[in-house]
């Protein structure tokens, strides 16, 4: 079978199932694994499709954001895992900000009490409030389908503090183009609070990898990563350009 016509069924099975498993390219293709690996690779690098262990994954739509219901119940314990250990990095006496991301929320139960917390999730309030930790909302819009506060007014309450450490929620990480988010108003917010952060952190999942969302939040250089799961090939070309911490439990 030629090459062309290989990828025109591994791309046809992924449009019908999402997730495909080396094996089952192997049995529809009727070719060696070696084979299958090296057309993932030349799919993946055409950006049609990212590699996952033992296969591949269709890649998600540019918009597409699922909301926070969505996102709170999805890869939980994997989340958990990755805001376990993040909130290990927030000592006593720090400034904090918390995105309004899902996997940010995970760390509040972990957090130590004397810190300070500002943040633009407004699904993160009552956790915070309920442990006692001093926390300042900023002003804005809310945006209904994250619950995270952004626009103008968020802006402009952001650029009043400077932050010891950072935590953020991304929809995608790509070697290439770096940090990115479905909303360039969530993305805007995400940059300037690491730009006003001595140590920033990505929470997020192995799902994300090699996803490229509308806008870019930043580039790869510009945060350290905590994540549960990293291929050896992967993390190589990831921790070549950041700090990548993979947690295992």
């Amino acid at each position: 079978m030629l090459t062309p016509e290989r990828h025109k069924l591994i791309l046809e099975m992924l449009k019908e199932k999402s997730v495909v498993k080396i094996q089952e390219l192997v049995d529809l293709t009727d070719t060696s694994e070696s084979t299958i690996r090296r057309d993932l690779t030349l799919l993946e690098q055409d950006k049609f499709l990212k590699r996952i262990h033992g296969g591949a994954a269709r890649l998600q739509g540019k918009l597409q954001e699922p909301s926070m219901n969505e996102k709170s119940t999805k890869n939980l314990h994997k989340k958990q895992e990755i805001a376990r250990y993040a909130a290990e990095l927030v000592e006593e006496g720090d400034c904090v900000y918390l995105d309004a991301g899902s996997t940010v929320m995970e760390m509040i139960p972990s957090l130590p009490l004397e810190i300070v917390v500002v943040t633009n999730g407004l699904m993160h309030m009552n956790s915070l409030l309920e442990k006692g930790i001093e926390t300042y909302l900023v002003g804005g819009y809310v945006k209904q389908k994250t619950k995270a506060i952004i626009g103008r007014g968020a802006l402009a309450s952001l650029k009043q503090y400077r932050f010891d450490k950072c935590f953020m929620g991304v929809n995608g990480i790509h070697h290439q183009f770096g940090y990115t988010t479905p909303d360039q108003e969530e993305a805007m917010i995400k940059q300037l609070a690491i730009s006003l952060s001595r140590e920033s952190y990505v929470l997020a999942d192995d799902t994300k990898f090699s996803e490229i969302s509308f806008a870019k939040i930043a580039d790869l250089s510009e945060s350290s990563i905590v994540t549960n799961e990293l291929e050896d090939e992967l993390n190589e070309q990831y921790s070549s350009k950041t700090m990548i911490k993979v947690v295992r439990t």
